[in-house]
């Protein structure tokens, strides 16, 4: 089997997912991927033709980020049209499965070189538009299961399952936001952003024909338990609200994979492999705590234990969604999200699960450490997850 390893993972910033004040609102996802797309490409010095297969997650396949946007994005750089394209929607999981099919095509030696990410620009394309028109969600009369289709309300169970109180979703929400914003004073995420050019949207909803350049996440906010506590929770009776949970967003990501063989040819240097990637059901009353079952499948896949771990990338959908995971593998929490989550830095929900991994394989080499454990909740009652080790 050949061997695949990830040369590069880069994320635009993350912008708030609102029409004329989210920095990226501006963009057509198309162009925002493309983005990825060519700065992946250019600042490894490949050609756009030498990439063979491009697959990108995204969850709102409508509208503009409809038929194929991982083909339009590509397709919208002018550059290529060779290199095959695939969308993929695993909810939010969507990135975190692209990338674990483009690191299979490698190993089984079908391309050797391919681009796993995705693109979410929830401001101009709001999350559940591709279900207007329908019912949206197959459910027949004699559905066997006791679930729910509102994420709240799943986070509030998942919550009640653990033993999780609003006290202990606040902490959480609190230092996501410190965490997220020592990173960005540090400059850890330097070198996983990159800049991007949008235009500037008037509050009439049209360009200004002004230009901006967005340079870091938009969602950090000064945060504290006493302000926390005085938000309304979103569930009657529950314990999530705004400042506990993700926020909706615009953003897109990347990771290139190559063959080792081709990395070697090319004189480019690899910085990590994928361990093992999964995707898996979880029991669809609790919805959301797919971590939990992904993690359990990628230990058993591996032989892997929490020890074996450095860092953990638990995506931050609701707060109890990582207390849950948390608390059934009692982790360290000073190895969880030690650059914050989506509750601070965004949640555009086909593009998170790369943002994860630029984020952990960028954190791995600052501290020279070697393996990383990401893995999220999505909706379907699906958990996906990612095992990265630094070569």
């Amino acid at each position: 089997m050949t061997e695949a390893v990830i040369v590069d993972a880069i994320r635009t910033p993350i912008a708030r997912g609102k029409a004329i004040v989210g920095e990226l609102n501006g963009l057509h996802p198309a162009e925002l991927l493309g983005k990825v797309y060519a700065g992946l490409v250019e600042r490894n010095k490949l050609a756009f033709e030498d990439v063979d297969q491009v697959y990108a997650g995204c969850v709102t396949q409508a509208g503009e980020q409809s038929n194929n946007i991982a083909r339009n994005a590509w397709l919208a750089m002018g550059k290529n049209y060779t290199t095959g394209a695939t969308s993929t929607d695993t909810q939010c999981g969507s990135a975190m499965a692209a990338i674990g099919a483009v690191d299979a095509l490698i190993r089984s030696g079908r391309i050797s070189i391919g681009i796993g990410g995705g693109i979410e620009s929830m401001s101009r394309v709001g999350l559940g538009q591709n279900a207007y028109n329908g019912p949206g969600f197959f459910q027949p009369a004699n559905w066997p299961w006791d679930s729910t289709l509102n994420q709240f309300e799943a986070a509030e169970r998942i919550a009640k399952n653990r033993g999780i109180t609003r006290d202990d979703v606040n902490e959480l929400a609190v230092a996501s936001q410190a965490r997220a914003a020592q990173a960005w004073a540090e400059g850890r995420f330097n070198n996983e952003v990159i800049h991007v050019e949008a235009p500037v949207i008037g509050e009439d909803g049209k360009p200004t024909g002004q230009m901006r350049t967005v340079t870091r996440d938009q969602g950090l906010r000064p945060t504290t338990k006493e302000g926390l506590e005085g938000l309304k929770p979103v569930t009657e009776g529950g314990i999530h609200t705004a400042g506990t949970s993700s926020q909706i967003s615009d953003g897109a990501a990347g990771v290139l994979l190559m063959s080792a063989d081709e990395a070697k040819k090319r004189g480019l240097k690899p910085r990590a492999r994928i361990v093992t990637s999964v995707v898996t059901g979880t029991d669809p009353y609790y919805l959301l705590d797919g971590p939990v079952d992904a993690t359990k499948l990628m230990f058993k896949l591996t032989g892997m234990q929490m020890s074996d771990i450095d860092l953990f990338e638990v995506n931050e959908a609701f707060a109890a969604v990582v207390l849950s995971w948390a608390r059934v593998y009692n982790a360290d929490m000073s190895k969880v999200n030690v650059n914050g989550g989506a509750m601070a830095i965004g949640h555009p929900v086909g593009s998170t699960g790369a943002r994860m991994l630029a984020t952990a394989l960028n954190e791995l080499e600052r501290q020279d450490k070697s393996t990383a454990l990401l893995t999220m909740c999505c909706g379907a009652s699906i958990g996906t997850g990612i095992i990265i080790e630094r070569i």
